[in-house]
C-alpha cells in the first residue's frame, strides 16, 4: 500500500492506503572497497551476492557477527553508499533506486544524533515542520508531532530536554524512540534502522522492537540490523538475514531459520537462545552445536593439508564455506525464481516510485526560519549559562575598577584609555573565535543526518546557522559595555557609546566568521584551535598597539 496525505471538506488531515504491492528486492547485491597501501591498491569485498525481499507489513533483521557487512548492507538498501561501487539489484516496487527516494525513507541511525538543549516535542515539531509536505499547514504538522510523541509513549517525557553527556535528560530507551519518531514523522514507505537495540537493557530493547512490529503492522516495511538479540526479540522479526564475512546464509522467515539449519545437520545440542546459535554458526564456534559428517571430513582433510600453529586447522573458515555452499545449492535458486517474478503494479504507483522530482517540505525562505529558530533554542542555553555570564561580567568589573575613572584629558590618561579599547577589541575578537570553531565539526553528524534525509537545502542551514548566533552574541557584550564603558569614565555622550558598541559588533562578528572558516575548513577540533590560537595571535601582535605598523 502507499501511503499519502489527504484533506478532507473539514480541513482536517487524515492518512489514506491505496492497496497495492510494494516490495522491497535486491538481487546478487556485490559490494567492493578498494583499499589503498603506499604502494599498490587492493580490493575488498564487504558484501558478496546478497539476495531477498521484504514485504509492507514485516521486520526483516539483519544478523551477524562483527564485520559481517550488516551495517553496509542496510546502508546499501537505503541508498546511503555510492552506487558505482555496487553491483546487483536493487528495486523498490520493480523500480530502480533513486536518491529522489529519501522523502519517503526513514533512516535511523545507530548513534543518537539529537540536540540536547531541545526537548523531545520541540524535536519532533522542528522536524515535522521541516519534513512534512508544504500543503499541510503549520498546526497540522505541529499536531503530527503531537500524533507521533503519543504513538512512541513519549507524552510523559514530551517536555524534557533530550540530554547529553553534559546535560540530563530522557533514558536510553526514550532517547531512541525520539530518533525512531523524527522517521516514521513522515509516514515512511520504508525504515531502516542500525542496531536500534544497542546500549539498552533487556526490557527497553523489547520495548523498542514492540514498536518496530507495531509499525510494520499498519503497512510498514521494517529493516533493521541486530547485534545479540534475546529470545523473545527474535521471535518478534518476520524475516531474517544472516551473515557471514560478507556471505549470505540464510535468508528466509525467522521461526523456520532454526529448522532450516538442522536440515542440513547444524544443529543445538543444548537448548539455547535461537539468536546466539546462528551467531555462534555465523562465527565459526561449535561449542554445544552438532555438525554433520561432511563437514567434519572436509575439517580433517583441511588439517592434513594445512595445519596452524597450534596443529589444529581453522576450522571457521570450512564451516563458513560449507554453510555457504549448502544455502547456495538447496535455497537460493528458489529465492532467486521467486524475486524474478514481475510485481503487479498500476502506472499510477510506479510513476511516484519513479518520480524524479525533488519535494521540499518548506520553502528555502521557510527553512531558513525554522532553522534559525531552532539554532536560538538550542544554544542559548551555552551562551547564557552561569559561568559564561560569571565571566564576561567579572571580567568587566576587573577592568572598570583597573580603569576607574580615567582621565582622558591628559596624555597619559589617553595612553591608559587606548589601552583598555585594544583590550576590549583582543577580548571581543578571541572570545568568539573559540565559541564558533566547534559549530561545524559538533554539527557535523546531525548535518549529514538531516541532509541525507533531504530536510533543507544547505544554503538555508549554512545562512541560519551563521546568523542564528548574531543575536545571542550582542547581548553579553552590551552588558559588558555598559559596566566598563561608565566605570572607566569614558566620553559620556550616546555618540560615542554607540561607535564603541557598534565597534565591539564588528570585532564579534569579523572573529565569528574567522573562526567559522578555520572549522569548516579542519573539522578537526585539536588543529582547528590550535591555528585558530596562532591566527588570532598574529592578529593582536600586528594590531598597531604593541608594535607600530
Amino acid at each position: 500500500m502507499f501511503i499519502y496525505y489527504v484533506f478532507s471538506s473539514f480541513g482536517q488531515m487524515r492518512t489514506c492506503k491505496v492497496t497495492s504491492t510494494k516490495e522491497r528486492r535486491f538481487t546478487d547485491v556485490t559490494y567492493k572497497v578498494i583499499i589503498k597501501g603506499m604502494t599498490s591498491c587492493e580490493e575488498r569485498d564487504i558484501l558478496n551476492g546478497i539476495t531477498g525481499a521484504v514485504n509492507p507489513g514485516e521486520v526483516l533483521a539483519l544478523m551477524g557477527p562483527s564485520g559481517s557487512g550488516k551495517t553496509t548492507l542496510l546502508n546499501l538498501l537505503g541508498g546511503r553508499l555510492i552506487q558505482s561501487t555496487i553491483s546487483g539489484s536493487i528495486t523498490y516496487n520493480d523500480q530502480p533506486y533513486s536518491k529522489f527516494l529519501k522523502s519517503r525513507i526513514g533512516f535511523v541511525t545507530q548513534d543518537d544524533v539529537l540536540f540536547p538543549h531541545l526537548t523531545v516535542k520541540e524535536t519532533l515539531t522542528y522536524a515535522a515542520r521541516l519534513r512534512l509536505p508544504k500543503v499541510l499547514t503549520r498546526q497540522q504538522k505541529e499536531k503530527r508531532a503531537v500524533d507521533v510523541i503519543y504513538e512512541l509513549g513519549l507524552e510523559r517525557c514530551q517536555d524534557t530536554m533530550i540530554g547529553g553527556s553534559f546535560v540530563r535528560g530522557v533514558s536510553g530507551g526514550e532517547r531512541k524512540r525520539v530518533c525512531i519518531g523524527n522517521e516514521i514523522i513522515i509516514n515512511p514507505s520504508l525504515l531502516f534502522l542500525d542496531e536500534p537495540t544497542s546500549g539498552l537493557d533487556s526490557t527497553t530493547a523489547l520495548r523498542t522492537i514492540q514498536t518496530l512490529q507495531d509499525i510494520a503492522e499498519v503497512g510498514k516495511t521494517v529493516i533493521t540490523t541486530i547485534h545479540q538479540p534475546s529470545s523473545r526479540l527474535f521471535h518478534k522479526f518476520d524475516k531474517l538475514i544472516l551473515l557471514g564475512k560478507g556471505s549470505l546464509l540464510y535468508f528466509g522467515k525467522a521461526s523456520e531459520a532454526i529448522a532450516y539449519f538442522s536440515s542440513i545437520g547444524c544443529s543445538p545440542l543444548i537448548a539455547m537462545n535461537p539468536a546466539e546459535f546462528l551467531l555462534d554458526l555465523a562465527n565459526g564456534n561449535l561449542t554445544d552445536i552438532s555438525v554433520p559428517s561432511e563437514l567434519e571430513d572436509k575439517v580433517q582433510m583441511e588439517n592434513s593439508e594445512t595445519e596452524t600453529g597450534n596443529g589444529k586447522p581453522p576450522p571457521a573458515v570450512v564451516h563458513e564455506q560449507y554453510l555457504v555452499e549448502a544455502y547456495e545449492s538447496r535455497v537460493a535458486d528458489t529465492e532467486k525464481k521467486k524475486l524474478m517474478a514481475p510485481l503487479p503494479l498500476d502506472e499510477e504507483l510506479k510513476s511516484k516510485v519513479s518520480s524524479s522530482k525533488r519535494q521540499w517540505g518548506a520553502s528555502w525562505w521557510q527553512q531558513y526560519c525554522i532553522l534559525f529558530c531552532r539554532g536560538i533554542k538550542e544554544r542559548k542555553h551555552d551562551y547564557f549559562s552561569w559561568l559564561r555570564i560569571t565571566q564576561v561580567l567579572s571580567t568587566a568589573i576587573i577592568l572598570g575598577l583597573l580603569w576607574w575613572q580615567s582621565d582622558s584629558k591628559t596624555i597619559r590618561g589617553r595612553q591608559d584609555q587606548a589601552g583598555l579599547l585594544f583590550f576590549i577589541a583582543v577580548f571581543w575578537g578571541f572570545f568568539p573565535v573559540f565559541t564558533a570553531i566547534f559549530t561545524f565539526p559538533q554539527e557535523r553528524a546531525m548535518l549529514g543526518k538531516e541532509r541525507a534525509a533531504d530536510m533543507y537545502r544547505l544554503s538555508a542551514y549554512f545562512l541560519a546557522r551563521t546568523t542564528s548566533d548574531l543575536p545571542l552574541d550582542l547581548i553579553l557584550p552590551v552588558l559588558f559595555l555598559l559596566v566598563v564603558y561608565f566605570m572607566a569614565g569614558l566620553r559620556l555622550s550616546a555618540s560615542h557609546f554607540f561607535l564603541s558598541m557598534l565597534t565591539v559588533f564588528l570585532c564579534i562578528v569579523a572573529a565569528q566568521g574567522l573562526g567559522l572558516a578555520i572549522g569548516a575548513t579542519l573539522m578537526d577540533l585539536k588543529r582547528a584551535t590550535t591555528l585558530a590560537s596562532v591566527t588570532v595571535m598574529t592578529f593582536m601582535l600586528a594590531g598597531g598597539y604593541f608594535v607600530k605598523v
